[in-house]
């Protein structure tokens, strides 16, 4: 009876340990600035998990790396096809691209990125005010793991999420905390001029209208998401951000401390930071409306023991305010008998509900309704 008892005295609970840390609302570089050695077991990953991120990232004596696309050619009559074609096999090939010569000036990225760092450097009092994960909410947001409660393993980062469109969700101005309101406001406006340029680049790399995916509402839905990935004790026991795909379009802004993976094919490619350059990935809706002509592929963050934290922040670009019964699936103009619908039809809701539901779990919708397995 004594030794069940002791047993059941050191069962782990992680369930009352992931409360614990939610309501402290001290996030996860509250933990790293406490001084801890090790981290909590919570932020500890299966040995299959880690397996998977010790392995080599190419056997090959050439390093990968993700597509650079030039965009000052965007406005030229003779060089933009050639710009098309770059986007279309990127997205085709990889799902990821960086982009240099994109408008953005240097000094409202560094801004961006400085303003991001200075939300998540206040202190715990200042910060906690925002702490919240209901994300039916909207406005503004700050939390650590998204996923928390249905994540197996936490991971190691923290998020401020402003709601910037539709209006019915859109944060007031004056919610968006002082520290890095004018900087979220100008990103937004920035980040959203480079969407449109992409949105047109990505219709002409599928033969339809440059318009196309505009017209579907790919700018009326925007989330800006400032993250943090602080110094980790022990960055071979977790992740900074766990394997996942997106929903729309993602334009990414990172500092020049790396993470970041993307994979391909069988292997993790390494997000090498450039200078000035923005991170562009598609997601899910964008394969299924492509009809698979362009790919939506896992991507993750790796935990780092720098003392310097690893600072992202992004713009997500989805459908926004169309009608609930309203259907997509993939466009009927790359359509033929030769060329079929490899996705049945669904709506937003339905969409929304399964993505978003399964958490960060790759590809989830996608397989639910592809009709060609």
């Amino acid at each position: 009876m004594a030794a069940a008892a002791d047993h059941a005295t050191t069962t782990y609970d992680r369930m009352k340990e992931v409360k614990e840390f939610d309501e402290s609302k001290i996030g996860v570089k509250g933990l790293a600035e406490s001084g801890i050695a090790s981290i909590p077991r919570m932020f500890i990953h299966s040995p299959e998990a880690l397996l998977d991120l010790k392995k080599p990232n190419s056997q090959t004596c050439t390093k990968k790396t993700i597509p650079l696309i030039d965009l000052s050619h965007f406005n030229s009559r003779t060089e933009r096809h050639q710009l098309v074609e770059q986007v279309r096999d990127a997205t085709s090939t990889w799902g990821f691209f960086q982009v240099i010569n994109h408008g953005i000036p240097k000094p409202v990225l560094d801004e961006t990125i400085n303003a991001i760092k200075a939300f998540h450097d206040q202190p715990h009092e200042v910060k906690s005010k925002l702490y919240n994960r209901d994300k039916d909410k909207h406005g503004v947001m700050y939390s650590s793991n998204y996923d928390l409660y249905r994540a197996k393993a936490a991971s190691w980062h923290d998020s401020l999420t402003v709601w910037m469109a539709p209006e019915a969700t859109r944060a007031k101005e004056e919610d968006i905390p002082e520290v890095c309101r004018k900087e979220i406001v100008a990103w937004d406006s920035h980040s959203t001029k480079v969407a449109e340029s992409l949105l047109e680049l990505l219709s002409e790399g599928l033969g339809v209208e440059a318009e196309r995916f505009k017209d579907l509402g790919f700018l009326e839905g925007k989330l800006a998401v400032g993250h943090c990935y602080p110094y980790c004790p022990q960055p071979d026991l977790t992740v900074g951000f766990t394997s996942h795909t997106d929903s729309g379009l993602t334009v990414l802004l990172q500092n020049q401390v790396g993470g970041l993976q993307v994979k391909h094919g069988d292997e993790w490619v390494d997000v090498e930071p450039i200078p000035g350059a923005l991170t562009v990935n598609i997601g899910d809706l964008f394969q299924i409306i492509s009809n698979d002509n362009y790919i939506s592929v896992e991507h993750r963050v790796l935990a780092k023991a720098s003392k310097e934290p690893r600072i992202s922040v992004l713009t997500s670009f989805n459908v926004g305010t169309v009608a609930d019964s309203d259907y997509f699936g993939p466009l009927p103009e790359l359509l033929s008998q030769d060329k079929p619908a490899l996705y049945r039809k669904f709506t937003l809701p339905e969409f929304r509900e399964n993505f978003y539901s399964k958490g960060f779990e790759s590809k989830s919708f996608v397989q639910k309704v592809k009709t060609v397995k």
